[in-house]
């Protein structure tokens, strides 16, 4: 099945970091599941994520639905933005690796978010509020790195909020059947081994049930 990876870790090509071990296990169990398959994968500081600013998708939306035509460099950046989301609803698996920056998603990853979250595209609103459009056994992966422990109910637990902002947005406003987690988590303060062990055994988990 065709399955896109979102690599939202500012450094993506950095072997040492956890975002990317983590991202080399779920390719690993791919190809060996899926010898015959291959793996989109959009790293985030790699390609052009318009953002929302006054010289961005703000100006372009406005233009839009005024029915305002855009200048050369505008119509480029709607067209990318446009190319990103067909990317996404191309692709009913997912996986978005994501490093915590001081408690948080990364900016690019944001931006990127702002592009696929888009009424009439990937949700829409009702009188009785937003209702997902991607409901289609639509699935995805959270890979999440941290220096710290945040799923022992402790005191950092309330503040995961890269899985909290993310589930929300896939679950709840776009409405994905499945979101789940496999993290890679006390990087700081534990053996670099046993976090990576505990991620592959978490994620072979996950595996077993993402392609079902």
């Amino acid at each position: 099945m065709d399955t896109l990876i979102i690599n939202s870790h500012p450094d993506f090509n950095n072997s040492h970091s956890f975002s990317h071990r983590i991202q080399s296990l779920f390719c690993e169990k791919f190809a060996q599941a899926f010898p015959q398959s291959k793996l989109t994968v959009l790293n985030l500081y790699d390609t052009l994520i318009p953002e929302i600013s006054k010289e961005g998708l703000l100006t372009i939306w406005q233009k839009l639905g005024a029915g305002e035509s855009l200048t050369a460099a505008e119509d480029q950046m709607a067209e990318q933005s446009k190319a990103l989301l067909e990317q996404f609803k191309a692709h009913k698996r997912q996986v978005f690796v994501s490093p915590m920056h001081n408690f948080n998603v990364t900016a690019r990853a944001k931006s990127y978010i702002d592009n696929i979250l888009i009424a009439g595209e990937t949700f829409k609103y009702t009188e009785d509020g937003s209702v997902g459009l991607m409901s289609d056994d639509y699935r995805v992966v959270l890979l999440e790195a941290s220096g710290s422990v945040y799923s022992d109910n402790g005191r950092y637990t309330p503040y995961e909020f890269p899985a909290m902002y993310l589930r929300a947005i896939y679950e709840e406003f776009m409405g994905f059947a499945s979101f789940q987690i496999v993290r890679a988590e006390g990087t700081s303060i534990l053996d670099p081994q046993h976090v990576l062990d505990k991620a592959s055994k978490d994620l072979d988990a996950v595996f077993a049930t993402f392609y079902q």
